[in-house]
């Protein structure tokens, strides 16, 4: 359905309801970008809620839910009498120039969050396979959720959602915990803002915050944006080195035990008990890092660290996020965390407030409680190991290859291998390295691959780790299989 009259003039609305966005969400999108166009201009009024559903021939809640979305982003302004218009102040604002977006540097590439990309990138890291989420569960839950558009959550988020996540800790993560412990976010930095932020008020300095070597960039950035001094601390093919921790230097640690990204090692029951050790003898708090642990192919789940910790006078701050089995665009996750910590978080969030809107969170408790969060990753579970074993099939024959073993999760590690009969001596110091040069052929055809050079924080790596992180989720079947045969090329022309 497509048309749709203002009341000073047009605005082109196309609502598909057979996309894996729902209604509300694209309607927003459809007049953010008549805004952003200057098709709306500040002060102009729109259609009344009942007129635009009556002319779309949708519910009249899923116009009011799209409404209130750009009320709130400041879009759009409602006073009473004068009905919702364009917000004038954008008539203040100098209107954003679209430039095209350029290639990302080598500079970007390793420092920009790699699980995320704006770009239709088959092979980009970090990215669901989407095409399975839109279901009659998943519809029946928005539709719901659209008549709750007055019902604001609590700061600290949905009681029927943090019911529903502490069950769903429970049966997918072999984590007990009462939903009180719990606390609804946008997503994993969101959490950790929040934490960074509870502790920084408390400790009155910067904080020095732990990061595993290699790993995800995007957390050590979003530390960075928040104030914290990095060290960097190495990790192996069973993830933190908890034999190397230092003592008296850091704050925090962030840490992925269950699927230690992008090696995808698996931290051994050992090394958890000593890490909670060093924890309690320290002071460090530990953020683990769920990222993509309920995607295991072999065998159930792990349990998380916070398994092990304490409740009340625990370590340990889970954070976790429906990005990855769902979608990237609902943004909404849960951080996990004991009482003693809760005591300090807590009170900043409900400060600065909620930041996952009440109809996302209605529409997610919904969906958990109908169990088909548990049915759709087993599903994708079976296409994520089809595409692993797709990864192997095609790329596993390159020269100079080496597919690293992968039990879960949404990406691959190709490993280059040194070439027979060459050494570094050999090599021109100024030509680039076979990681740079498939990259940028990579990068050229829009395959959205990434260099395990960028997961590094320190200059030096461990001989020998260089390559590529292949994600397995960022386009349908018969895509993803071009993309591949395209990278093979590369591969054996490099």
């Amino acid at each position: 359905m497509s048309g749709a009259g203002g009341a000073s003039g047009t605005f082109p609305v196309h609502l598909d309801r057979g996309a894996e966005a729902p209604l509300p969400v694209q309607l927003a999108a459809a007049l953010r970008e008549a805004i952003d166009a200057a098709t709306l201009r500040p002060g102009e009024h729109i259609p009344a809620t009942r007129e635009l559903a009556r002319r779309l021939g949708v519910a009249r809640g899923v116009v009011v839910a799209a409404y209130e979305q750009l009320i709130a982003e400041g879009y759009l302004a409602a006073t009473h009498g004068r009905g919702t218009m364009v917000n004038p102040a954008l008539e203040r604002t100098e209107p954003a120039q679209r430039a095209a977006p350029a290639p990302p540097s080598a500079e970007l590439s390793a420092t920009r969050p790699l699980a995320e990309t704006a770009l239709a990138e088959p092979l980009a890291p970090g990215q669901p396979i989407t095409d399975a989420v839109v279901g009659p569960a998943w519809r029946s839950a928005w539709r719901a959720a659209a008549a709750q558009v007055d019902a604001a959550p609590p700061a600290l988020g949905d009681s029927a959602l943090r019911i529903e996540i502490a069950d769903h800790l429970r049966r997918m993560r072999g984590t007990a915990r009462h939903a009180g412990d719990v606390l609804v976010t946008a997503g994993t930095r969101d959490g950790l803002g929040l934490l960074l932020t509870a502790l920084g008020g408390t400790r009155g300095r910067e904080l020095v915050v732990g990061v595993e070597d290699p790993g995800l960039p995007s957390l050590r950035g979003a530390a960075q944006r928040y104030g914290a001094r990095i060290v960097a601390l190495p990790a192996d093919g069973e993830g933190l080195d908890t034999s190397r921790l230092p003592d008296g230097m850091l704050d925090l640690v962030i840490v992925t035990p269950s699927h230690q990204y992008p090696l995808g090692g698996s931290l051994p029951l050992p090394r958890r008990r000593a890490l909670l050790a060093w924890a309690r003898r320290t002071g460090v708090v530990i953020v683990e890092d769920d990222f993509d642990s309920e995607l295991r192919y072999t065998g159930s789940p792990l349990p998380t660290l916070a398994a092990l910790d304490d409740p009340e006078r625990g370590s340990v701050v889970l954070l976790g996020t429906f990005s990855r089995t769902l979608a990237p665009g609902l943004s909404a996750g849960y951080l996990l965390a004991p009482a003693g910590l809760r005591a300090l978080i807590e009170p900043v969030r409900r400060e600065l407030g909620g930041p996952v809107s009440g109809v996302v969170q209605a529409a997610l408790a919904t969906y958990l409680a109908s169990g088909e969060l548990r049915r759709h990753t087993a599903r994708m579970l079976r296409r994520y190991a089809a595409r692993r074993d797709a990864v192997s099939e095609v790329l596993a024959g390159a020269t100079g290859v080496r597919v690293r073993p992968m039990d879960g999760g949404l990406h691959a590690v190709l490993e280059f291998l040194p070439r027979v009969g060459s050494s570094s001596g050999d090599r021109d110091p100024g030509a680039p390295t076979r990681e740079e040069a498939v990259l940028a052929a990579a990068r050229a055809d829009g395959l959205g691959v990434q260099g395990l050079a960028g997961y590094w924080q320190r200059g030096e790596r461990a001989p020998g780790m260089t390559g590529l992180v292949v994600g397995m989720g960022g386009a349908d079947d018969a895509e993803f299989a071009r993309a591949l045969a395209r990278l093979r090329a590369i591969l054996d022309a490099n």
